[in-house]
């Protein structure tokens, strides 16, 4: 594991309630390093994340699977704040989804950030991280919303998502989409059974949401303008292996 990786996830384990003593044990390292990485606030964003930009080194994400997932997010529920000195990434998730707020943070240290902010707001938690190279990573960013403008992947960007769709998959449904339990009645009986919702006003990135679906063979259809659902059993059993209910 890359150096700074450990570290964020001390810092994620003292935050989430570990001793410093038990991270130091778990991870082998003196009890003081430890406990300088997690009272201390860090040092300035732009000392790690030009190194860790692998747009800027001409390569490709250390984890396919964790850019892909932030991705997912980041197209549903993220914003990118370009007009800022230093553009700052924002990943709104709903409060009560504690296991979904680890998984973002942990993406967004995996992918590039060196510090990632949880900023309480009514009804959800703003995930927060400042550096210059997260428009390396997200050239959808521009000015107004995602769907009064082209949303297109890059040719790199495919490449990634080709190579873990499910991850693509399980971070749009972490934002925009839900699992849930659908019922209808006929003649006189109730019947129930799991169906997954994807929507978003953008057309573009309805798109990409399908194009993911083919790759792993999800069944899919449009049942609305702005929403897509996935409800054969087999294809709902597919789509749990990758993405299942929120947390």
């Amino acid at each position: 594991m890359h150096p700074l990786a450990i570290r964020h996830q001390a810092r994620l384990e003292h935050r989430n309630g570990s001793s410093i003593s038990s991270i130091a044990a778990r991870l082998g390292l003196p009890y003081q390093t430890v406990r300088t990485w997690c009272r201390d606030d860090g040092a300035p964003d732009s000392q790690f994340t030009e190194d860790r930009c692998f747009r800027c080194r001409d390569s490709a994400p250390a984890d396919h699977g964790q850019y892909s997932y932030l991705l997912g997010l980041y197209l549903g529920d993220g914003h990118l704040v370009t007009s800022a000195k230093v553009p700052v990434l924002r990943i709104y998730c709903t409060a009560t989804y504690t296991d979904l707020l680890d998984q973002a943070e942990m993406a967004m240290l995996a992918t590039l950030a060196n510090r990632v902010q949880r900023i309480r707001q009514k009804g959800c938690v703003s995930l927060q991280s400042y550096s210059k190279h997260w428009t390396c990573h997200f050239p959808q960013a521009g000015a107004g919303k995602k769907h009064e403008r082209k949303i297109e992947l890059e040719a790199w960007q495919r490449a990634v998502v080709g190579g873990d769709p499910g991850m693509f998959l399980r971070g749009l449904f972490h934002s925009d989409g839900c699992r849930v339990l659908n019922r209808i009645t006929k003649a006189g009986r109730t019947y129930e059974y799991p169906r997954y919702l994807f929507a978003n006003e953008s057309a573009d990135i309805l798109g990409l949401c399908g194009w993911a679906l083919d790759l792993l063979g999800v069944a899919w259809r449009l049942n609305r303008r702005n929403s897509l659902s996935v409800a054969r059993r087999d294809a709902v059993a597919l789509l749990d292996e990758h993405v299942g209910p929120k947390s």
